[in-house]
């Protein structure tokens, strides 16, 4: 009787205690909800300068989920379109991507037979009002919610086109806008067929089956696939599970999510008839493919039903759930994390200000695929066969930062009404555009040439004689990038290729082009019809 007593005692104990903890904690949020409230209604009564209530309360929320990770946070109202293409890939608006240039919302890309282009608006144009609103310094957010509106509604803008005329008045219509999923497929060989997905949003899946069921249909000699999740970010959770499911079969784990409440912890299989769970697959991956993708090449990966080319992902698997908070914002909270079929998780560990950190792999947990390769978790996926990533010089980059190749397309296309195909187009007139550029105020100073001056300051500073050895390294450097152009031609000149192709083919063209050029895709293309393949699959 004393030892049922003395437990009753203890979980009355134990249970007074965590009475009090749980009402301790409940105090705590109160009590800090009271203390944020206060000074956010003190500063806006009482700060000396006028503040935009809106902003503040922004700062302090982003502060709050900026704090936790990278992926909780805050959909403001003027957000909420960039969060529905995510998503639905559809949206209310004029179809068209805008960059602050020269102070203006410039029209950087549009969707063809979007508003914007039917319209009469161009890439190139500067919207300098909208609806009689000057927008000199206006940024995105501002201008997109401008736009935004019902389908059907009306907005009058002004824009100045670059060599043509300024002040052209557009009345434009907005419309609901669907954006491709996959923008393209083709046969890249006699063999092999690629297709490119985007963005996991609504009927990803499906579209992806209907391009495939194309392609075989017309060429039924097809021996491989092509998946190209490059720049991929991701998207919906149900969509990779269904594209997953196109290369294999039904009934097959997918991937699972754990949380902090085991009760709402999920596992996901595959759901539908296979496409095809034989033919060759090569899946490519980037340092921009995150979240679904990953899932996606992941599941790829642990099945060993296909190669991964490329470079390692992003490093993203956590489960986000969204909630609205009124007024059409909504806070968007990790959750969970998503774990793959070998049981390894692809979200990284280490952060530097929100990127993941690139972590060795003596540092990552090994786990098995079915045919037992190691494959590492801690960050991303690894692919199977690693690539260097293509990169810019720092000459071109300046050229893109500084818009000039972007300035120069505006030119071209106001003195030529059409070009050769995408595939065909080639540019020639190299020494036009260096003349273009030389003529606007586009500047360039290299690493290098930046270290050095502050080498020869600090020599100067210190009184320290300049040695022969320094000048004459400065000579050789400015030599060398006095010659940048030449330097770089060849780079430079795919870019204008690029940039101007965007202006008569759009989105379309510019992938068609990018094919014809893209090593990885001809490194793909040469695994899947060699031996090596099997190999790599321990098949």
């Amino acid at each position: 009787m004393k030892k049922i007593l003395a437990l009753v005692i203890v979980l009355i104990c134990a249970l007074g205690i965590q009475a009090y903890t749980v009402n301790d904690r409940y105090f705590e949020i109160l009590k800090n909800m009271e203390i944020y409230t206060t000074i956010y209604k003190e500063l806006n009564a009482n700060y000396v300068d006028d503040i935009d209530p809106g902003e503040l309360m922004k700062i302090g929320i982003d502060a709050m989920t900026n704090s936790l990770d990278p992926y909780t946070n805050y959909i403001s109202e003027a957000q909420i379109e960039n969060y529905r293409i995510s998503t639905q890939g559809k949206y209310e608006g004029i179809g068209a991507v805008m960059r602050a240039m020269d102070g203006f919302p410039t029209i950087v890309d549009a969707f063809e037979g979007s508003p914007a282009l039917k319209s009469g608006m161009r890439i190139g144009d500067q919207i300098v009002a909208i609806n009689g609103m000057n927008t000199l310094g206006k940024n995105n957010e501002d201008v997109l919610q401008i736009f935004r509106g019902t389908p059907g509604t009306k907005v009058a803008l002004t824009v100045n086109r670059p060599g043509v005329q300024d002040g052209i008045v557009i009345q434009l219509t907005r419309e609901e806008i669907s954006v491709p999923n996959v923008p393209h497929s083709e046969m890249v060989s006699k063999e092999i067929a690629y297709v490119s997905l985007t963005t996991f949003s609504d009927n990803a899946s499906v579209n992806i089956r209907k391009s495939l069921n194309d392609l075989m249909r017309n060429n039924p000699e097809m021996k491989g696939v092509i998946l190209d999740l490059r720049d991929n970010g991701g998207g919906l959770l149900r969509e990779a599970i269904d594209v997953s499911n196109i290369f294999i079969p039904q009934g097959i784990p997918v991937v699972s999510t754990r949380g902090k409440v085991p009760e709402r912890d999920q596992a996901y299989s595959t759901t539908k008839n296979t496409w095809n769970s034989e033919i060759p697959l090569a899946v490519l991956i980037n340092k921009g493919s995150a979240s679904a993708s990953e899932i996606v090449s992941g599941v790829i990966q642990d099945y060993d039903r296909g190669v991964l080319i490329g470079q390692r992902s992003f490093g993203k698997g956590l489960v986000q759930n969204t909630t609205e908070v009124g007024y059409n914002s909504r806070l968007k909270l990790t959750t969970a994390k998503y774990y793959i079929p070998s049981n390894r998780c692809i979200q990284a560990v280490e952060y530097d200000n929100g990127e993941p950190v690139d972590i060795p792999d003596e540092k990552r947990s090994g786990f098995k695929t079915r045919n037992g390769r190691l494959v590492l978790d801690g960050g991303g996926i690894t692919p199977d066969v690693k690539l260097e990533p293509k990169t810019y010089s720092e000459f071109s980059q300046t050229l893109l930062e500084q818009n000039i190749i972007f300035k120069y397309a505006n030119q071209f296309v106001n003195e030529h009404d059409s070009i050769a195909k995408p595939k065909d187009f080639k540019f020639q007139d190299f020494d036009a555009f260096v003349t273009f550029a030389k003529k606007t105020d586009f500047t360039f100073e290299s690493k290098a040439e930046k270290l050095l001056e502050e080498l020869k300051s600090n020599f100067e500073k210190n009184k320290m004689p300049m040695n022969e050895e320094i000048n004459n390294l400065t000579a050789n450097v400015k030599t060398f990038y006095s010659n940048n152009f030449m330097n770089n031609k060849n780079e430079i000149i795919r870019l204008i290729e690029e940039e101007i192709i965007g202006r008569y083919y759009y989105q379309q063209g510019k992938v068609e082009n990018r094919l014809a050029h893209d090593t990885e895709v001809q490194d793909a293309i040469q695994l899947l019809q060699s031996s090596e393949y099997q190999k790599l699959l321990n098949l």
